[in-house]
């Protein structure tokens, strides 16, 4: 097995993936503020082109701030049937180079060209290679970033977006990873950075010289993972094919709320949990959610989990949102408890042709 130390790792991330191919296949809406959803008081954005992202339009935001942000925006319903036949083209351009192939979703994917099948002198090169083929046989643009492990490919992606390569090359990992802001690493939202920020850590060169038990002391082993990753350490393997188990959003608030005050937060969370979902059940899994997850942690860091799988598994992200406001029933706590986070999700994911095949089976099984 190769080790972490001597991977050579692409991230390959599709340009405004839904928003490119919609414009590729209709010559008007090139040069034009595009955004992929359906229009809508409950609908979220999928994709903006990068028209529309100077904006300030990106995926998961309500579509309907969407449209105030950028009235003259063309809205185009998601095509996923189309979007997904494009990703599996550009599935095929990965496996003529490795087998060792991990999407992340329809547009971006983890590949291990340590020893590639293509026999190229360098992963560089596979990567060159990969967003070569993708121009000339799918006619969009794909951005990759080389590195030793996935935390740094990933970043690197986006270090020369769009249509970019950058290379991160070990001698090279430390001075790179150096004056990055901490909210460059994974797991570190808004409330982390507050948090990191009192304790005058801005920058990951912050961050590398603070004690690191002193952070595992504060932050749990979240901590001691900051830790490594300032260090550019990540021992993660590429997963081919790695079937979705759960996908999920929370959110930690400044002030802690009663049961009663999550309604509004669980909606907005049902709503990117349910974008999320409808990803993967266009994905190359194509499978779907049957249960709904509901995650609360109290006051004094109590984390709950309450979850129901209903003989309909839901089928909106309305429907989805009134299951998880309903399972705050099931928490049998006192009322004047105070919940500092958050979560929806959904877990239970099954084959959807087997699903719409079968339903009595699986409504037998539930």
């Amino acid at each position: 097995m190769v080790t972490a130390a001597l991977r050579k790792i692409v991230h390959v991330d599709m340009d405004a993936f839904y928003a490119s191919v919609e414009q590729r296949d209709a010559p008007a809406l090139r040069g034009r503020p595009v955004v992929v959803a359906w229009k809508g008081v409950r609908s979220v954005v999928c994709a903006a082109s990068y028209e529309a992202r100077k904006f300030g339009v990106h995926s998961a935001m309500p579509a309907m701030r969407a449209e105030r942000l950028c009235p003259h925006a063309v809205f185009v319903p998601p095509d996923f049937v189309r979007y997904k036949a494009v990703s599996r083209q550009v599935r095929e351009i990965f496996a003529r180079h490795t087998d060792l192939i991990e999407p992340l979703s329809l547009d971006e994917a983890y590949l291990d060209v340590t020893e590639p099948k293509s026999r190229l002198a360098s992963a560089t090169a596979v990567a060159e290679t990969i967003r070569a083929a993708i121009r000339e046989e799918t006619h969009l643009t794909a951005s990759a970033g080389v590195a030793p492990n996935k935390f740094l490919a990933k970043i690197a992606s986006d270090f020369r977006k769009p249509d970019g390569l950058f290379v991160v090359r070990p001698r090279d990992v430390l001075a790179f990873l150096a004056p990055l802001p901490v909210e460059r690493l994974p797991g570190v939202g808004k409330v982390m950075q507050r948090k990191l920020a009192d304790l005058a850590i801005g920058t990951v060169a912050d961050l590398r010289r603070f004690d690191a038990g002193e952070l595992e002391r504060r932050f749990g082993r979240y901590g001691r993972r900051l830790h490594e990753l300032s260090l550019g350490i990540d021992e993660r393997p590429v997963t081919p094919d790695r079937p979705t188990l759960q996908i999920s959003s929370e959110d930690t608030f400044e002030h802690d709320l009663t049961l009663d005050e999550l309604a509004p937060h669980i909606e907005r969370l049902a709503e990117k949990t349910w974008a999320a979902h409808q990803r993967e059940a266009s994905g190359a899994h194509g499978r779907v959610a049957r249960s709904v997850v509901l995650k609360l942690k109290t006051s004094d860091f109590r984390i709950l989990t309450r979850t129901v799988t209903p003989s309909e598994r839901p089928s909106s992200a309305h429907e989805l949102t009134e299951i998880a406001c309903a399972l705050r029933e099931r928490v049998n706590l006192p009322t004047r408890t105070r919940y500092r986070l958050v979560g929806v999700g959904v877990a239970g994911f099954v084959d959807r042709e087997s699903f719409e095949a079968q339903p009595e089976l699986f409504h037998r099984v539930a």
